[in-house]
């Protein structure tokens, strides 16, 4: 079959990047002919850009850091013109889209309504979409928290042949929704993790966020400092820590990823490839992606992994040397070959 996945691929985000190539290269495994449809919107890419050179917002970048977050931006873009792209449309318009046997939506927060600029858009519900079958993988209502949907969103939800999604938040709103639970699937990344050879460097914590809390920065900081260790901070800047990576695209993160003793983050993603790599990981909770941390790690068994600022503060250096359990890499597997056969069974017409 010809396959369009649509997702947010264009994001100057190293997570949406991987689960959508992630996804993409799963499907065009099983044989067919997968693509990523290729939505394009200049309001979309002028937010995207902006927020891409001033993260650390309402702070403003330095003139240096801005040169390296060009360097970062322009290896995105090399990135995503790599990937197996369909046809370029409007986002607004998806009467032009190529038209696919099977449209997959997902992952990443596609169901998320209150996303900054992609929130809304009623092409990742489905609508106007030109295929005779419409599935979500993995897909998330991020940090939308809301107990219902208004009845035109859960109408087109209804409107999908089959839904899948990665964490309980999501499958709380859909079930209220639809009135039918989806299916329960790892994000893209979890399910066919990226083959990346380590970055070959001296031992190293990676440090992955920005506004990342202070008491967490100090007892990360603390703790890599007794062990002999750097800490890297990766596509943001940190300035507590030692290095600052601000320029590394997708291939370096994942690289960065591979090779580090130990990973602490904010990031969803950042504990996904943290976990899969089976590194030890210490995550601390932020406003925006708390819901998502908090049903990752129930979903894999790996509460052990977040640490809050009223704990004592040995728990993140004993976090950060500490392998991910057997139990969690016995979770992943289990999950990984529920969400495969999910998979399978979408794309052959049967979920």
């Amino acid at each position: 079959m010809r396959v369009g996945v649509l997702t947010f691929h264009r994001c100057i985000n190293y997570g949406s990047y991987w689960q959508a190539r992630c996804l993409v290269e799963a499907i065009a495994a099983r044989g067919h002919h997968a693509v990523l449809l290729d939505h394009h919107s200049r309001d979309v890419t002028s937010r995207e850009w902006r927020y891409a050179f001033q993260p650390l917002t309402p702070d403003r970048s330095s003139r240096a850091d801005v040169a390296q977050y060009g360097r970062k931006l322009r290896k995105f873009v090399a990135a995503f013109d790599a990937l197996p792209l369909s046809a370029p449309f409007d986002l607004d318009d998806p009467a032009a889209m190529p038209s696919v046997d099977l449209a997959v939506i997902g992952s990443d927060e596609v169901l998320n309504l209150s996303h900054p600029w992609y929130g809304g858009k009623p092409i990742f519900w489905g609508e106007g979409i030109p295929a005779p079958r419409i599935v979500t993988y993995a897909a998330s209502f991020g940090n939308y928290a809301a107990p219902f949907v208004e009845p035109r969103w859960s109408a087109r939800l209804r409107d999908l042949d089959a839904i899948s999604v990665r964490d309980d938040n999501s499958r709380g709103i859909v079930a209220g929704a639809t009135g039918r639970a989806p299916a329960l699937v790892l994000d893209p990344v979890l399910l066919n993790p990226p083959q990346v050879a380590p970055a070959g460097e001296a031992p190293y914590v990676l440090v992955y966020g920005h506004h990342i809390p202070p008491w967490f920065a100090d007892r990360v900081r603390d703790a890599a400092r007794a062990r002999g260790l750097r800490t890297i901070s990766v596509g943001y800047r940190n300035d507590w820590a030692d290095e600052q990576r601000l320029d590394a695209g997708p291939q370096d993160f994942a690289a960065l990823m591979a090779g580090a003793q130990a990973v602490a983050t904010t990031y969803f993603h950042g504990c996904c490839f943290a976990l899969v790599n089976g590194k030890p990981l210490a995550c601390a909770p932020s406003d925006y992606r708390w819901t998502k941390v908090r049903d990752l790690t129930a979903l894999l068994g790996a509460e052990r992994h977040l640490t809050f600022e009223d704990r004592d503060p040995g728990d993140v250096a004993a976090l950060l040397a500490e392998p991910v359990s057997d139990g969690v890499q016995a979770r992943i597997t289990d999950l990984r070959a529920q969400s495969a056969a999910w998979l399978d069974a979408a794309l052959a017409g049967r979920a």
